[in-house]
């Protein structure tokens, strides 16, 4: 379970660094997947369905990964973010551990009280009317739904995205750092569709807005939070888009470890620190 400190110590985790011509390509420490966006639209609702992963253990070795769909986080400034989405890790003993969360940064992350295991297809909704943010998570192979509608005073809408992220932990303000990243083979995106705030609904190729593929690539662009080395365990990149837009994979593949970038020590779900996706 995610555990929280005082709210002043929860900031975003936003990807940090994007062009400022928002280039079609991009590199991210924590980040694989598609971002929409563009000057002057905002966006209202984002969904899409997955297949959750499972992944490949070692014991003794501790990982982590996350899938989720969201509203804001892409830009530089940002310092919100509207998401939810599944995580499977791999726990002390070599097993995979799945779970289901929502979050609304900069407030930390909440454990869903909704059953998910390796295989599931799982399809979310992020939807958000002025400060109103409606969560909804769908387990369609077993059939059990979330859904819950909350108020936040931080709110970005300037993008929406379809993404796998290597999570991070924060134990300090300045004290952050992207976690080891599950090798979580891969995992299968599709139903992709964001609605504009004018209730334009299109896939992630859509022409009224412009599209990022982002790469997962340790020693890259940080998070807003992070303030020192990330972990090197692993990469993951998305696969060309199809299915008109709305479908795509993202894949993990190993990577050796960076000289001079000490493997992060994660002790689990450490009570007084809290991960930010």
């Amino acid at each position: 379970m995610r555990t929280g400190l005082a709210s002043a110590l929860i900031f975003a985790a936003a990807l940090v660094a994007a062009p400022a011509a928002m280039a079609n390509t991009t590199r991210s420490t924590n980040w694989a997947g598609y971002a929409v966006h563009r000057p002057g639209v905002s966006f209202r609702e984002v969904s899409a369905t997955w297949t959750q992963p499972d992944a490949t253990c070692v014991p003794g070795t501790l990982s982590y990964s996350a899938d989720w769909v969201g509203l804001g986080g892409y830009k530089p400034t940002s310092d919100a973010l509207e998401q939810t989405g599944t995580e499977v890790d791999c726990n002390s003993a070599g097993k995979v551990v799945s779970s289901a969360w929502y979050e609304l940064v900069p407030a930390p992350s909440r454990t869903i009280s909704l059953a998910v295991a390796p295989g599931d297809v799982m399809h979310a909704t992020v939807t958000v009317t002025g400060h109103q943010v409606v969560i909804e998570l769908d387990n369609l192979t077993r059939h059990k739904s979330f859904h819950k509608t909350l108020t936040t005073p931080s709110i970005d809408v300037s993008s929406a995205e379809w993404i796998v992220e290597a999570p991070s932990e924060c134990l300090s303000q300045f004290a952050c750092q992207a976690l080891p990243l599950a090798d979580f083979g891969s995992v299968p995106f599709s139903s992709a569709t964001a609605t504009s705030s004018t209730g334009a609904v299109g896939s992630i190729t859509n022409h009224r807005w412009s599209r990022t593929r982002i790469d997962l690539i340790a020693g890259t662009q940080s998070l807003i939070v992070a303030r020192s080395a990330t972990a090197s365990v692993g990469t993951a990149a998305p696969s060309p888009l199809f299915g008109g837009g709305r479908s795509f994979d993202v894949t993990y593949a190993p990577a050796p470890p960076q000289a001079g970038q000490p493997l992060v020590r994660r002790l689990a779900r450490l009570s007084d620190g809290y991960i930010e996706h």
